[in-house]
């Protein structure tokens, strides 16, 4: 559920994105749909687990899914440190699912 939240959030994100580079009302109002229902998972998903570990899996996959897609999709540049902290992202994932 976490991950679909995560998901969500990134959709809405894209559309957020794509509103700010071509202006139209629709692209922000779907946007904030997308959000509505990631938040809507993300409250629901706090009934399953651990606060303190959830956040952490969703605020991180949410870092990389948008950094995966800023990168490829709107050929936005990454420098050495931000590469670093997405790896340094990565790896809390696995520490905490360990």
């Amino acid at each position: 559920m976490i991950i679909t939240a995560a998901i969500l959030e990134v959709v809405a994100d894209i559309f957020f994105k794509e509103w700010s580079l071509k202006n139209k009302t629709l692209l922000i109002i779907i946007g904030l749909i997308f959000y509505f229902f990631a938040s809507l998972l993300w409250a629901i998903s706090l009934k399953y687990g651990l606060m303190s570990k959830a956040i952490v899996v969703f605020f991180v996959l949410n870092v990389l899914f948008v950094s995966l897609i800023g990168i490829v999709y709107y050929n936005e540049s990454v420098t050495l440190v931000q590469k670093i902290g997405i790896g340094l992202g990565i790896v809390s994932l696995i520490l905490i699912e360990i």
